[in-house]
């Protein structure tokens, strides 16, 4: 009975099929207009091209000309870590000149290679060397957890992460930039933020309110501690962690605050060592006790802005009572006034700044003792995006101890030029 019904179904599929099958053959579309229609699909759909990973690379960059010699009262007064040009037997000095590599090769992996053709090196100028070289490997596909590899910038104050092609005055403050020499070391960092709050730190470096770029709302990581190209010199690590919030008021205003900070151990090594300078010789093996942490608030210039940043620590210092490294405390900082002035196409902004510092600075020779007054009042001209003018009147004095000059104290005045060019 199964087997009979089962037939009688069958026959029945077989006999609709072939019906369906007439129908469609008597309405069917002649075979001179079906080759038409396939000629112009193919026309109208060509064959997509497959982009390769180099064809997502950019490539940009920025130059930096300066003179620092006008008006001024004292060719002794120099900032070793600051710029070299400085003082006497100085003129036209090329401060930057960098080329960045950088763009998402992938869905998960972005590159950043930034060299530098203008590095100095005692009396030798305009050497090659590496400044950045990360990659950044996103966890999920909206890239707000990132992991970072490589040589980068520490997540450590809002100016030392400020490119020198955003910043106003012309040099970092010493207080927070004593932590990093060229504010890079070789790292593996954490970085999260929401797709809405990287956008927001896209939006306050393309828009030229001198942002500091996206190093997360939160990063956590580890550093070798020796500071950028120099290797490693003991076992440990140190770990570094921030938080940054940018916050838009109701009115458009955007306003940042940060906290942030890093603990290890930092090795002075024998070459940064003078004869007569002394160190317990487990501190020059396992290394000096190196530890900060900073606040930083950003009003962003719309048109007026403030800016301020303090850190307080410890890390190895030169002692003149004993002539030796000893680990001490050090603090320090600095505060900003700016305004955005916009005239056409052209943006001036003038600027002042005071800042303070009394510490070491561990990566200069017997971790030198500094005490640091300085006010610098300046402005910038942008008469189009490719070009800025900065002048800069700096009043200063500045305090150093080392073995060489166990009280080397210089003050002055001077009037520094920089021509920046943007490509």
């Amino acid at each position: 009975m199964f087997s009979c019904n089962f037939a009688l179904l069958l026959t029945a599929v077989f006999l609709s099929y072939n019906a369906s099958a007439q129908q469609i053959s008597n309405t069917a579309i002649p075979a001179s207009d079906t080759t038409a229609q396939v000629t112009a699909v193919q026309k109208e759909a060509p064959t997509e091209k497959k982009s390769k990973w180099y064809d997502k690379i950019s490539l940009r960059g920025y130059a930096q000309i300066r003179y620092n010699r006008l008006l001024e009262t004292n060719d002794q007064l120099k900032a070793e870590q600051a710029d070299r040009s400085l003082g006497n037997n100085n003129t036209l000095f090329i401060r930057r000149a960098r080329l960045v590599i950088s763009g998402d090769v992938s869905e998960r992996l972005s590159i950043y290679i930034q060299p530098d053709f203008a590095v100095s090196s005692g009396s030798s100028l305009n050497f090659l060397q590496l400044r950045d070289a990360y990659f950044d490997l996103a966890l999920d596909k909206q890239k707000a957890f990132r992991l970072r590899f490589g040589q980068s910038k520490i997540p450590y104050g809002f100016e030392n992460l400020q490119s020198s092609s955003n910043r106003l005055t012309l040099d970092r403050n010493d207080a927070l930039n004593s932590a990093l020499a060229n504010e890079r070391d070789l790292a593996i960092m954490f970085y999260w933020a929401p797709p809405k709050i990287r956008e927001r730190f896209k939006e306050l470096t393309d828009s030229g309110l001198k942002g500091s770029g996206d190093y997360g709302m939160f990063g956590l990581g580890l550093f070798t501690g020796q500071t950028a190209n120099k290797a490693e010199a003991n076992d440990d690590m140190h770990t570094v962690a921030r938080f940054s919030y940018p916050m838009q008021l109701p009115n458009g205003q955007f306003i940042e605050a940060g906290i942030q900070g890093y603990t290890g151990k930092y090795v002075v090594t024998p070459d940064q060592l003078s004869t007569g300078v002394t160190a317990t010789p487990e501190q020059l093996s396992d290394g000096f006790k190196d530890q900060r942490v900073a606040a930083s608030l950003i009003i962003y210039p719309q048109p007026f802005g403030f800016q301020t940043e303090y850190n307080i620590g410890e890390g190895p210092e030169f002692d003149l009572a004993t002539s030796s490294i000893k680990v001490k405390s050090l603090h320090g900082g600095y505060a900003q006034a700016m305004y955005m002035l916009q005239l056409g196409d052209h943006f001036i902004i003038p600027f002042a700044k005071i800042q303070y510092y009394d510490g070491g600075k561990k990566h200069e020779r017997d971790a030198t003792s500094h005490l640091v007054y300085e006010t610098e009042i300046g402005a910038e001209w942008q008469p189009f995006k490719n070009f800025e003018l900065v002048a800069q009147y700096t009043i200063s004095d500045r305090t150093t101890r080392n073995i060489t000059d166990l009280n080397n104290r210089q003050h002055g005045n001077r009037l520094r030029l920089q021509a920046q060019f943007n490509f």
